[in-house]
């Protein structure tokens, strides 16, 4: 039976933290062995909110896909490919911009959540390729041929706005194209150190993947803890404390709860707890870094999976494109 397409990727705008990791890199490493998987290397997407840093761009190119590769993303079963490197892209972006009014991608709640999120960049003025990101995502779906887009619900605006652009499309050139099927993550966003729900490089409160082990227990020591906890062997609060929130990624069960008993009778202090949590975090993600440093040591590895993975992108693009020209009838001389 033939696999069903899954279509996913990431904007390289930095490195991944296990934010990123217990969200959406669990899943691909999972959906990978039951969907033909497509990763995109979403440079040209970067580029809207980093125009006037296109070296930063290129450099997160390479970091992001050593990040992939460390986490378990296996390069014979998810083929990763570079976005501005497929030029049937960028053409079928046009086509779809002319399906779609201003009035509706500024109405999209995620588009409008992100443009706030940007104010101190863009101010007043909005790039019409930020305002068009949608447009450019149902792009990248529907050349390839996506079926399936793992999300987050904060993305459901967009692959609707997606599958409403293959309607409109289908609706005047005829049955070309394929509506997309969100796949939403029951994974939960990861807090930040600080408690904040989001975890971010911007708030300095993220571990990431490549972090080193003096930056892990760096880290960790500075968490937020029960604020009412001043001496070792007053009575803790776990349930607000984000030093007992990563224990239970990090950690087993077992000791999660003696650590959560342990605070709550006052019996164990705040800075062994931490010390216990760096331990165990390092432990965790020791493969994952021991995997980085050998993959950012041998580049050639890199350069050999974006090689194949665009090829062979590119091919699936060329296929596409013509199915849509055809319909189109923009196949002058065939």
């Amino acid at each position: 039976m033939e696999k069903k397409r899954i279509l996913t990727g990431d904007r390289p705008t930095g490195r991944l933290h296990i934010g990123h990791y217990f969200g959406s890199l669990i899943n691909r490493v999972k959906l990978q062995d039951q969907y033909e998987t497509y990763i995109l290397v979403a440079d040209v997407q970067a580029l809207t909110d980093n125009f006037n840093q296109p070296e930063k761009v290129r450099k997160n190119v390479r970091e992001l896909v050593i990040d992939y590769l460390s986490c378990g993303i296996d390069p014979e079963k998810s083929t990763i490919y570079i976005q501005s490197m497929i030029p049937e892209t960028a053409e079928l972006t046009v086509y779809y911009s002319n399906l779609v009014t201003i009035a509706r991608l500024q109405r999209n709640p995620t588009v409008k959540t992100e443009i706030a999120q940007k104010k101190d960049l863009f101010g007043e003025s909005v790039t019409y390729g930020f305002l068009g990101y949608p447009v450019s995502q149902a792009a990248d779906i529907t050349v390839l041929g996506g079926e399936i887009v793992p999300a987050g619900e904060d993305q459901e605006p967009l692959i609707e706005q997606c599958r409403e652009i293959v309607r409109k499309f289908n609706s005047i050139y005829g049955e070309v194209l394929k509506e997309p099927e969100i796949y939403l993550s029951k994974n939960k966003r990861i807090k930040g150190l600080d408690g904040n729900e989001k975890m971010g490089k911007s708030l300095g409160n993220a571990i990431y993947l490549s972090d080193s082990e003096e930056e892990i227990t760096k880290k960790i020591m500075s968490a937020i803890t029960d604020p009412n906890r001043i001496k070792k062997d007053d009575l803790g609060n776990p349930s607000i404390c984000m030093v007992s929130y990563y224990h239970k990624l990090f950690s087993s069960e077992e000791e999660c709860k003696q650590v959560c008993e342990e605070c709550r009778q006052g019996k164990r202090g705040c800075v062994a707890c931490k010390k216990q949590l760096a331990k165990n975090t390092i432990e965790f993600l020791r493969p994952m870094r021991e995997k980085r440093a050998y993959l950012e040591a041998h580049p050639e590895i890199i350069e050999k999976v974006l090689k194949e993975g665009t090829a062979k992108a590119k091919k699936e693009a060329e296929i596409t494109m013509k199915k849509i020209k055809e319909a189109m009838k923009l196949n002058y001389f065939e």
